[in-house]
């Protein structure tokens, strides 16, 4: 008789992958898991964190991307259905969160960028950096000032 191993969890990863989901619709560094473990009286080393998040990544759960402000890695909740690995990602400079360009623009992008360059556009991990429309009236607003 076959055994299925069960995946092994611990209240950590757990506390870990429901910190990633609360905060989808933006980024988080491995401080940021590890002040909110804290809180949580979870804490854990910071090696664990970053292979429970390596996991995470190799599943296509969460996304690794560099932070352009700093040389460390910042990660998002991607969803058990990843298909956020299939589009771009656009992250505001100012407030931080994270908007999905999935549309038919980026289809056509992807097509042009085949047939006419002979480029295969992968999205995984990418992300475009700017202001949203919330932050770019205020900060069009304070240059007014």
């Amino acid at each position: 008789m076959t055994s299925i191993r069960k995946p092994y969890t611990t209240k950590t990863r757990t506390e870990i992958l429901e910190y990633l989901k609360e905060h989808a619709s933006s980024t988080v560094s491995v401080a940021d898991i590890q002040n909110y473990l804290k809180e949580k009286r979870a804490e854990t080393n910071t090696t664990t964190i970053y292979r429970f998040l390596d996991k995470l990544c190799r599943e296509h759960i969460v996304i690794k991307y560099p932070d352009a402000e700093n040389d460390k890695a910042v990660y998002q909740y991607a969803g058990e259905g990843a298909h956020c690995m299939e589009h771009l990602h656009l992250k505001c400079t100012r407030c931080g969160r994270l908007f999905h360009l999935d549309c038919d623009f980026m289809d056509e992008l992807r097509q042009h960028l085949l047939e006419e360059h002979g480029f295969l556009l992968q999205c995984s991990g990418d992300l475009l950096h700017g202001l949203c429309q919330e932050c770019a009236a205020k900060e069009g607003s304070e240059k007014e000032l």
